[in-house]
């Protein structure tokens, strides 16, 4: 049955489509019983791998239907048809995401960062008090509602923490994300807590709100993990940044993940306490660098998207499939298995 007719009967009137990736669509719809526009991700199970069917899609929809916070973009309903499609709703990010909005704006002046900054963090504290690591943080899956509040996104690659018999957290030997965005340690294929790799993501993701760049230049990948490994962050003179910001984003670009911040620690520091930062009330329960890249070149793309595209290998690490951030189209995202 078409997409189209299937929405109709759950009364969405389905419109464009706001992106494409391996494994499915996001269209743009408007909800008769909410009011309001929504996105609709569809996923037809027929055309994608078993690996994305069995372990993949069921994480990313128990998240969904887990994770409630007001930084999180928000899921109205999920339900799969017989022939074999998931169509998940979601809150529509009405400006789009924040890659694009940093490409149009520029760099953010320190108080505007600091608020949107403080929206995303709280968010993963969220997810990590929640036992859930994002694994996939980028700026591409941070969207913007109509007010400009961050909406994190995407949750194909999160992963539920599980622990041993002595409560401590099993490392993680399944590595995805993004090579701009990864962590050293997920680069190596090295066991990891991913909640620790969320905040080198974090932390990269600052970096580009206030510069409008790219800390590292991904176009080689095992040179930019040498230049993380040393702990070589630029920080250009071509604007201005205080003392504490700096310290920030040093403390999270930390290659040492036994030294790196954790997310209370990060929601803690100085620079997110003077001017206070604003943030929705959750519901209860160093040195001049080498590489930065400009996120102003290459072509703007889709502001909501599906999952992008994975590749996997049994055994032996995979490299990144990635194009080079000075080119800056969208990362590509890819995870291999050890």
């Amino acid at each position: 049955m078409d997409d189209a007719v299937v929405l109709g009967k759950k009364g969405y009137s389905l419109s464009n489509t706001l992106g494409e990736g391996s494994y499915g669509k996001v269209k743009s719809a408007y909800c008769n019983w909410l009011k309001c526009n929504v996105a609709v991700k569809i996923i037809d199970k027929r055309k994608t791998p078993r690996d994305f069917l069995e372990r993949f899609l069921p994480r990313e929809i128990q998240a969904l239907r887990r994770l409630h916070h007001p930084s999180i973009i928000k899921t109205y309903e999920i339900f799969e048809t017989s022939a074999g499609k998931v169509y998940i709703v979601m809150e529509l990010g009405a400006k789009g995401d924040l890659l694009d909005y940093i490409k149009i704006t520029g760099a953010m002046e320190e108080d505007i960062a600091r608020i949107k900054f403080q929206q995303l963090a709280s968010a993963i504290k969220y997810c990590h008090d929640s036992d859930f690591a994002h694994r996939d943080l980028k700026c591409e899956n941070i969207l913007l509602d109509e007010d400009l509040n961050i909406k994190l996104s995407d949750f194909g690659f999160s992963k539920p923490l599980s622990r041993d018999e002595n409560g401590r957290t099993i490392l993680s030997k399944t590595f995805c994300g993004s090579a701009a965005y990864a962590a050293p340690e997920v680069l190596q294929g090295i066991p990891c807590d991913p909640r620790i790799s969320d905040l080198w993501s974090l932390g990269v993701i600052l970096y580009t709100m206030v510069y409008a760049l790219m800390p590292f230049d991904d176009s080689n990948v095992r040179k930019m993990i040498c230049v993380q490994k040393q702990h070589r962050i630029p920080f250009p003179n071509s604007k201005y940044l205080t003392a504490e910001c700096k310290d920030l984003i040093h403390h999270l670009l930390q290659p040492s993940v036994s030294q790196r911040l954790h997310i209370d620690e990060v929601l803690k520091h100085s620079w997110l306490q003077t001017p206070k930062s604003t943030i929705p009330s959750p519901p209860p329960a160093a040195e001049e660098g080498e590489c930065s890249q400009n996120l102003h070149e290459g072509k703007p793309e889709h502001k909501q998207q599906a999952k992008s595209h994975s590749a996997e290998g049994e055994g032996e690490e995979k490299e990144f499939l990635t194009t080079s951030a000075a080119e800056f189209t969208r990362a590509s995202t890819t995870f291999w298995i050890q």
